[in-house]
């Protein structure tokens, strides 16, 4: 249960903005300008925590990100790390998955690819890889019917 001087000192949120930004490009323009102006969210100190919060990854891998805007036009922002589709597209070497899934095969994916990529997606999501990290990759495998050798 939450103190009396947690709920008086909590800031009211004007709003949640999710968006997806590649990684070390946030700028003011489209989608991150308009989604941020029409707050009157500083739009330059967001771009620059951004994109030194992700400048550990490759240029251009898309993030998902939070931004919870508050009524005194200050903002907080978590990043998360890339899908685990757009892991196995690139582990594939495909742009789309198969356009009939569960006929056609687009591409394969050996299983040494899906568990390194059950293991990235779950360190990045700040859990412990177990045994059964491994489904949720193979899920979004048959989902995308990118075969496995």
């Amino acid at each position: 249960m939450a103190t009396l001087k947690e709920i008086l000192t909590r800031r009211p949120v004007a709003a949640t903005i999710r968006l997806t930004v590649p990684a070390g490009g946030a700028r003011p323009a489209p989608p991150v300008g308009p989604a941020l102006g029409q707050y009157r969210l500083n739009l330059m100190a967001f771009c620059k925590d951004f994109n030194a919060r992700t400048q550990k990854y490759k240029p251009d891998t898309p993030m998902s990100v939070t931004i919870t805007a508050f009524k005194d036009n200050t903002f907080e922002f978590t990043v998360k790390s890339p899908s685990v589709t757009w892991y196995l597209k690139k582990a594939a070497g495909i742009e789309s998955g198969s356009g009939r899934p569960g006929h056609v095969e687009a591409s394969t994916v050996t299983l040494k690819h899906v568990y390194e990529i059950a293991k990235v997606s779950r360190s990045a999501n700040l859990l412990q890889a177990k045994p059964g990290t491994i489904k949720r990759p193979l899920a979004v495998q048959s989902e995308i019917k990118a075969d496995r050798c």
